[in-house]
């Protein structure tokens, strides 16, 4: 669990109990964001944290050590201005904060989305949103040179394709998706843990063992019945086939749709739903002991706004909350 204990030793409303997922992944077992949210503001309240609202910088300065001064200006948009001995920027995706970044002499690398799921058309998945794969090995083509591989759970949506396996290949391959336009080719390997002589062997026993059984509706393999008929039906296979029928070449359409499915992606999901950015400042320039800038000293970074990405949500909440927490050490000491 995420504790937090104040200086007086109350746990009150500061205790998070979380638990562990199969691709660990962890979660709190409320299974609401909420939860987090008020164990961080009770834990910033007990600390004495003092949170302003509607109240937006509109400039930093930095004074360059000014002697006798503190190192930085902060201008507010009310117009008021404060001093400050050092200052921490977690303004996640914000343009201001890589604004403010570059003009304190720091590179920015390009940003764009990442964690997203991938567009598909394709007959074999249409009509077949909700229908989810347990384990898939995905194996994404990028150009001709970028091959990126992931094995995990895969999830058909009414765009498309998604899931934990879809949404990890999106953050490995986010900058060059970005580059080509974002499409690309991905095959899937729906039975990752059959080899191919398991699989003949299982199909050929449908084929001796359930003779009069229709293809489309009778299977002994770890397939969604759904998706099952699909693949069938685009094997060129009649819906009125048995087993008794099915030629060779129909079992190997099969075995190939099940082990070596290709898709085109042709762009990322239509809603805009990515929440993570792939690029900002560049982590050369970071102390990551301190999350103090090697560029401007008292100038500190935590979370979204550093070039620093994770391939799920949860990782990248972890990346922001630990770099946050050094910096907060660092500057206080």
């Amino acid at each position: 669990s995420f504790t937090y204990k104040s200086n007086d030793g109350d746990l009150s409303s500061a205790i998070v109990t979380v638990k562990n997922e199969t691709d660990g992944r962890i979660f709190p077992v409320t299974d609401s964001s909420e939860t987090i949210v008020n164990c961080l503001i009770n834990a910033a309240k007990k600390s004495g944290v003092n949170i302003r609202l509607g109240c937006r910088v509109k400039s930093v300065t930095n004074r360059n050590g000014t002697a006798g001064k503190p190192q930085f200006e902060i201008e507010f948009s009310s117009g008021q201005s404060e001093s400050y001995d050092s200052v921490l920027v977690a303004t996640g995706n914000s343009p201001e904060g890589y604004r403010f970044a570059e003009s304190t002499g720091h590179a920015v690398l390009p940003r764009v989305p990442s964690l997203f799921t991938f567009k598909v058309e394709d007959r074999r998945i249409e009509g077949l949103s909700g229908v989810s794969f347990e384990n898939v090995k995905l194996t994404l083509q990028i150009g001709n040179a970028i091959e990126l591989a992931q094995t995990g759970p895969m999830l058909i949506t009414h765009w498309g394709l998604s899931g934990p396996a879809v949404l990890k290949l999106s953050a490995w391959g986010a900058a060059p998706l970005h580059e080509h336009k974002y499409h690309a080719q991905l095959t899937v390997n729906f039975l990752p843990d059959f080899n191919a002589e398991h699989l003949t062997e299982t199909i050929n026993s449908l084929k001796v063992e359930s003779p009069k059984k229709l293809v489309q509706s009778a299977n002994a393999l770890p397939i969604p019945a759904r998706y099952w008929k699909q693949i069938v039906r685009a094997c060129g296979i009649d819906d009125e086939t048995t087993w008794g029928n099915i030629t060779r070449k129909n079992m190997l359409s099969i075995i190939s749709e099940l082990t070596q499915a290709k898709f085109q992606i042709k762009g990322k999901g239509i809603f805009k739903e990515e929440f993570v950015t792939c690029g900002g400042v560049c982590l050369k320039e970071i102390d990551f002991k301190t999350m103090e800038s090697k560029v401007c000293p008292g100038l500190y970074f935590a979370g979204e706004v550093l070039d620093i990405d994770g391939i799920t949500g949860g990782f990248n909440f972890q990346s922001a909350w630990t770099t946050g927490w050094l910096a907060g050490k660092s500057m206080a000491n």
